[in-house]
């Protein structure tokens, strides 16, 4: 009889995530990898910081796995790791959103979710990077760096909650659409454009109300790049108004690209940049590749991901 051999498991939980009790969690936590008869060892961490020394510690030790728990900030701090490693990624939902997750059709529940990680279905998806920066679902200039950074501005004076916080700080930002002016060089064409912002994703997204932010594989190896020529606050309503509707490729005003590699040059020297829900200021221009098949991350089996 072959003895089957329990992989050795790290998880690093973010305890200030969204949806996160600490104790609780790590409880829980407990508890369904027991049942699952896996070797896991858990690890709260208290900042971004942390997330990241348990996650290089995690890349040099012996665990074959090392699960990440939190939003999809925390989820890419930890993969950016494990980029081109024989690690393999596990994905446990505690964010807000979950987009990453849920693109990979991981129950948006700890059970379950530990549940696929005894499965041990891994599949090779393709990571994005700029100026030698990962992320795993997407990154943009203009519009949207900007509502962060008045989003957690609001809630570090303000006290405001992460949802009302993102409404007046969109709200606001939009009102004051300024336009940027780049240029975008890509398969050795040249493209001028002013744009409320340029967003860029690891392989295609969906850009219909129901699915926005959706994507159907992440094994394409290619970017999609997205920007409008219209700025101000009516001409992105108008925008939205379209993606409710599902023609917002349609607009006269959207542009789309798909591509392997892209660079994007501003008047700017430093830009603020979003990367996977946070922000950070970048040194442009701003060099955006693929890197296929970069990452190994363990996913619901096929048949069960199709029910």
């Amino acid at each position: 009889m072959i003895k089957y051999r329990v992989p050795k498991i790290i998880v690093i939980v973010n305890a200030g995530s969204g949806s996160v009790s600490a104790e609780e969690t790590q409880k829980q936590l407990e508890q369904e990898f027991v049942t699952h008869g896996l070797d896991a060892k858990i690890h709260l961490a208290r900042n971004g910081k942390e997330i990241v020394k348990l996650a290089k510690e995690a890349t040099k030790g012996e665990a074959e796995i090392v699960a990440a728990g939190g939003g999809d900030g925390t989820i890419s701090a930890v993969a950016s790791e494990l980029v081109d490693t024989e690690k393999v990624l596990a994905v446990l939902p505690l964010g807000t959103l979950n987009n990453f997750s849920k693109d990979l059709g991981i129950p948006q529940n700890l059970a379950g979710a530990v549940a696929i990680i005894a499965e041990h279905t891994t599949v090779k998806i393709d990571v994005g990077e700029v100026n030698g920066r990962m992320f795993l679902n997407n990154s943009s200039i203009g519009l949207y760096p900007r509502i962060v950074k008045d989003r957690v501005k609001q809630q570090n004076r303000l006290g405001r909650g992460k949802w009302a916080s993102a409404f007046w700080a969109a709200w606001k930002v939009i009102g004051i659409a300024s336009l940027l002016r780049v240029k975008l060089e890509v398969d050795e064409k040249t493209f001028r454009r002013k744009t409320p912002f340029v967003f860029v994703g690891n392989n295609v997204y969906e850009m219909d109300f129901f699915n926005i932010g959706r994507r159907a594989k992440m094994d394409g190896g290619n970017l999609s790049v997205y920007f409008v020529k219209r700025g101000g606050r009516w001409g992105l309503i108008m925008l939205i108004v379209r993606t409710i509707f599902g023609r917002l490729r349609q607009a006269r005003d959207f542009e789309e690209i798909n591509t392997e590699e892209i660079t994007i040059e501003t008047r700017k020297k430093r830009i603020l940049v979003a990367f996977d829900g946070e922000i950070s200021m970048m040194e442009t221009p701003l060099n955006y590749k693929v890197r296929p098949g970069a990452l190994t991350v363990i996913v619901p089996a096929k048949e069960e991901a199709e029910q």
